[in-house]
């Protein structure tokens, strides 16, 4: 179906970019993913690809495409955290999007209770273990059990359109955020 008042987009480009350019249209988190190697060395990667799963149990997944230089790490790996940006850490999005070796040489981190690290002043972070992963085209798709989480109330860093973002507050945010408070 197409909107009445949007141009169509060029049919010169190819399906692919197409379709990535309308999955584009939806907003979603940033986060970084972290685990450790076999020498129990942190690594991380910036993803968009981040959703909860279930409750009970509490199951969350992210996707990592079958490329990825880290892609067998893991995958072997005994599970991973999962550390949500706020809007102020274009920093982090930007540096474990890189190819730069040792990423948490500055970083200020700790490692969870799992082993696996989660780094400092994120919005939201989950510690998981491996609990399922699946084919997914391109991509495998991780399933974790959350086994400890924490958050604090701050503004996401977002992504959008292929560009980062930040969520700007306006009345209706405001006020849904007061209804819900009050549960009305």
């Amino acid at each position: 179906m197409k909107n009445s008042n949007e141009q169509p987009v060029s049919k010169n480009i190819d399906k692919e970019t197409r379709l990535k350019k309308s999955l584009g249209m939806f907003s979603t988190g940033i986060a970084v993913v972290t685990t450790t190697d076999q020498t129990k060395s942190p690594l991380g990667m910036t993803v968009n690809s981040f959703a909860s799963v279930s409750l009970n149990p509490a199951l969350v997944l992210w996707s990592i495409e079958k490329k990825q230089p880290s892609f067998n790490i893991f995958l072997n790996s005994n599970g991973y955290a999962v550390n949500i940006l706020t809007k102020n850490q274009n920093d982090l999005c930007s540096l474990f999007s890189s190819p730069i070796e040792d990423k948490f040489k500055n970083l200020k981190w700790d490692f969870s209770e799992s082993g696996h690290p989660i780094i400092h002043d994120t919005l939201a972070w989950f510690d998981c273990v491996k609990w399922n992963y699946y084919d997914g085209g391109d991509h495998q798709i991780l399933v974790g059990e959350v086994k400890s989480h924490s958050h604090v109330e701050k503004e996401p860093l977002l992504y959008w359109n292929s560009k980062i973002s930040k969520l700007i507050y306006s009345k209706y945010l405001i006020l849904s955020k007061i209804i819900n408070q009050k549960k009305i």
